[in-house]
């Protein structure tokens, strides 16, 4: 039976866990990515600010050119929580759902961002962090599932929204589809706007191969990609 020890690291304001499973005594070996979990507890979201909700609907506009500069930690939680963070003791989020079924799956996938190593990220929004489910730069294979969307591989970082239909067509049935879809817009749009009051731009991409983000994404079987959003500074 393998053994675990933990060790903590703080990063650029962040809080990392990090589970190693040991191999059996006397069997020393080096181990392989798949026997590392890293969870990441992202800093706290703001709750206010000076831009309003006005200007930040002015200024939104797709933005396919990124500086090649990082996104901070910081920037990365607070997208973060606009797309789907708890605001309510009782769970309650920053999009609206039908019924409260939380269809959505919100990841990160990272390629420069400050204090995070390259790699597919997953949000747990009640704990408001994140958990490594894929290591390594993905940009670039995203970008070629995308029918070679540029922007996606220049971005320092992609959203990604998966949907479980199960979760909300149990309650409304066929009906539930379009829930989904519309809570998909809804996460999306407070990213956009979110980004615009931190300085940085958004593009929205509905196009591209399902089977290959799935894969790419190493997603669970009943989960469904939705929606790309790269994020980056202006140019």
């Amino acid at each position: 039976m393998k053994k675990t020890f933990l060790t903590i690291a703080a990063i650029a304001g962040a809080t990392v866990l990090i589970a190693i499973a040991l191999p059996p005594k006397g069997k020393c070996k080096s181990m392989s990515k798949k026997e590392q979990t890293v969870t990441i507890k992202l800093p706290a979201p703001r709750h206010d600010s000076k831009v309003s909700v006005e200007s930040t609907l002015f200024k939104r506009r797709s933005a396919r050119d990124f500086r090649n500069e990082p996104l901070t930690l910081i920037q990365v939680s607070q997208l973060l929580w606009a797309a789907q963070g708890v605001t309510h003791p009782r769970g309650f989020r920053t999009a609206p759902s039908a019924g409260a079924t939380y269809p959505l799956e919100t990841y990160i996938v990272a390629g420069n961002v400050q204090g995070l190593s390259a790699g597919i990220y997953k949000y747990r929004p009640r704990g408001h962090e994140l958990t490594r489910t894929v290591p390594g730069d993905k940009r670039k294979n995203l970008s070629r599932a995308a029918l070679g969307q540029s922007w996606v591989s220049d971005a320092p970082a992609v959203m990604v929204f998966s949907a479980v239909y199960g979760r909300t067509t149990k309650r409304y049935g066929d009906r539930g589809l379009m829930y989904v879809h519309m809570e998909a817009g809804h996460a999306a749009q407070n990213v956009a706007l979110q980004a615009i009051s931190l300085g940085l731009g958004t593009v929205m991409v509905g196009a591209f191969h399902d089977d290959n983000v799935k894969s790419i994404m190493n997603l669970k079987a009943d989960e469904k990609p939705l929606y790309m959003v790269p994020i980056g500074k202006l140019l």
